[in-house]
């Protein structure tokens, strides 16, 4: 039986035994078996916590061919690529022949008898893989506290100076396009240093030469601004089960062999006399598919788990199976108060409001009846003050508390220029990310008080109608030039405007503020959560989170109940009730159940739904009234 020490180190020592082994049985299925075995060690209680990972662990200090773990996002899927997967090697001095395992290497040994009848190919399936885009601060120094690999630093170089990890440098990112920047999430800790018993995140300076190749590299990330690694990940297995846009955890042999980058350059060098236009395409796929591995390293997945959520809080799998996610549901009823006080605050004093952003950051699509997805919740908050920055100081509030999330000022100048939808280059054979290829249940933060008066151009409409399918039907138009591929997705959309926004929304809620502080960015940093308030933020970052996936039911009594309540509300006021408006209504009354920890409908959570609604309308109509025909 293999030590950890070996499992996680030397992870092809245990696939080569195992080759061996099959060699003098010849009923012995290796792969399957090696599978198994890294499989099975994973899902012991903790044992994932011993590898050390892509996201918080520089590339220098990682040993190659040792198993690593990254948490990433499925940008783009390259074309299958051919394998030696059993090869046989010639000893020149011995004249003899011994047979070699391919599997998860990109490079085979030297003295391949590419004649002999014993070589097998095979076919592996190429993901790219990003960091989750939009990841916040808080959710990677989490998953970085709670690592217990052991790595050191390699001996390749000497790092000359500390700084944060490239993953830190999400604080610097732009919020927006420039000339405007993200607001930072909020200050940082110290910088922890790797030692033989501490893997938490930190960086050192890379070589030069590395630092000048990844400014010429374009990773791709579907966001401005963001940094960390990227990989190609090989898949062996069952490669039709994964999808594109999917969160993963992968586990897999670390593969950043030289070799790599000069066979790439061999490549170019052998196509000199080829026509031009195929050497450039050639050239071009070639320096997308095949990056330094120093860079863009490779890694042979082992095993891999999809994601349904990246908050580390909570298990990946179900709320019910971690004691501190089943104590925050048993709680809910505490933390909602709680947590509809703070957004109260927040809002300046507008409990309604409040009330709207919590069921919307709660909402999520749990299934799609033909092409309308059901649970979306898009909330358009109108009536934003203009001053003191008050959009990105809610945004910078909010991003504390989700896992994913990017703020989009809606300048004139960025709906016009920024690329929202991904295009396929076929030049390059990749898929080009947009800033709309996001992760499921990021929170996009749509700030319309930043449009000014202008015009739209032709890329500007397209931006906004982008944003709009986005809305109604949670799917993005990917363009690929002669046609548009259609990929559905499950996007929480805030819409931040002073007026009602330009766009789509399940539901408008007019902000009311209650205070008028004098000085408004102090007010909002008084009440600014601050990572001190780490107890607290974690109950409500786990109350979000595990509430939006508790399953829910309406029973044949209340859906009888609902249809006689509605008939009702047609015959009193059957010009302004609509069928829109009974679907508002149930997404409303779900939303309203599950914040409370309930999965079914009750009669007094129906008849919430209708009195907060008839709120938010009777204010509506009211401003409506004061105002004229503003909306």
């Amino acid at each position: 039986m293999a030590s950890t020490h070996d499992w996680i180190t030397n992870p092809l020592g245990v696939v080569d035994g195992m080759f061996a082994t099959s060699q003098s049985n010849l009923n012995f299925d290796w792969e399957a078996k090696a599978a198994e075995f890294f499989k099975d060690h994973l899902k012991e209680k903790d044992s994932h916590t011993l590898v050390p990972s892509l996201n918080d662990v520089p590339l220098h200090y990682l040993k190659p061919n040792s198993l690593v773990k990254f948490r990433c996002f499925i940008q783009d899927m390259f074309d299958p690529e051919f394998f030696m997967k059993v090869y046989e090697t010639v000893d020149p001095s011995a004249n003899a022949k011994v047979l070699r395992c391919g599997k998860y290497l990109d490079v085979t040994e030297c003295g391949v008898d590419f004649q002999s009848r014993n070589t097998v190919t095979a076919e592996r399936q190429t993901f790219y893989c990003v960091p989750i885009p939009g990841e916040n601060t808080w959710v990677k120094d989490s998953y970085a506290t709670s690592s217990q690999a052991r790595v050191v630093p390699s001996t390749s170089y000497v790092p000359t100076r500390q700084k944060r990890s490239y993953e830190d440098d999400d604080d610097m990112d732009d919020m927006d396009t420039q000339p405007q920047k993200q607001p930072q999430s909020g200050p940082q800790g110290p910088t922890e240093h790797h030692s033989n018993s501490d893997s938490k995140r930190q960086e050192t300076e890379a070589p030069s030469g590395q630092a000048a190749s990844a400014s010429h590299l374009d990773l791709n990330f579907p966001l401005p601004g963001e940094s960390g690694p990227s990989c190609l990940v090989k898949v062996y297995e069952d490669w039709d089960g994964f999808k594109l846009n999917e969160m993963l955890e992968v586990f897999g042999i670390l593969s950043v062999s030289p070799a790599l980058s000069a066979l790439a350059d061999e490549k170019d060098g052998s196509s000199s006399s080829a026509d031009p236009t195929e050497l450039m395409e050639t050239a071009e796929e070639q320096r997308v598919h095949s990056p330094p591995a120093s860079l863009v390293p490779r890694l042979h997945m082992l095993y891999a788990r999809t994601l349904p959520h990246n908050n580390p809080l909570l298990p990946p799998a179900s709320p019910e199976e971690n004691s501190d996610c089943s104590s925050t549901l048993s709680e809910t009823a505490a933390v909602r108060t709680e947590l509809l006080t703070y957004f109260t605050h927040i809002l300046l004093g507008d409990a309604l409001a409040a009330e709207y952003l919590l069921l919307h950051l709660v909402s999520d699509v749990y299934t799609r009846r033909d092409v309308l997805p059901l649970g979306k919740f898009s909330l358009n908050l109108s009536g934003c003050p203009a001053a003191a920055s008050y959009t990105q100081r809610l945004y910078q509030i909010l991003q504390q508390l989700v896992p994913s999330s990017f703020y989009l000022g809606m300048s004139l100048q960025n709906m016009n220029q920024m690329r929202l939808v991904p295009k396929k280059d076929y030049v390059a054979n990749r898929l080009v990310s947009g800033m709309l290829q996001l992760a499921r249940n990021t929170s996009l933060f749509l700030d319309e008080t930043q449009l000014e008066q202008g015009q739209l151009d032709t890329s500007g409409v397209q931006n906004v109608t982008a944003l709009g399918n986005l809305i109604l039907w949670q799917k993005v138009d990917y363009d690929f030039n002669y046609h548009q591929m259609e990929f559905p997705c499950n996007i929480n959309v805030l819409v931040a405007s002073e007026g009602r926004s330009l766009l789509p929304s399940d539901c408008q809620v007019r902000l009311q503020p209650q205070v008028s502080p004098p000085h408004m960015e102090e007010y909002l940093s008084s009440i600014h959560m601050h990572p001190q308030a780490s107890s607290q933020l974690n109950k409500f970052r786990m109350y979000l989170s595990a509430t939006r996936r508790l399953d829910y039911t309406i029973s044949d009594e209340m859906t009888k109940a609902v249809e006689e309540d509605f008939v009702d509300m047609r015959k009193d006021d059957p010009e302004n009730i609509s069928a829109e408006d009974l679907h508002r209504l149930l997404v409303v009354a779900r939303l309203l159940s599950v914040s409370q920890g309930q999965t079914s409908l009750s009669r007094e959570g129906w008849l919430r739904a209708k009195h907060i609604d008839m709120l938010r309308r009777s204010r509506m109509e009211q401003h409506q009234r004061v105002n004229g025909n503003e909306p």
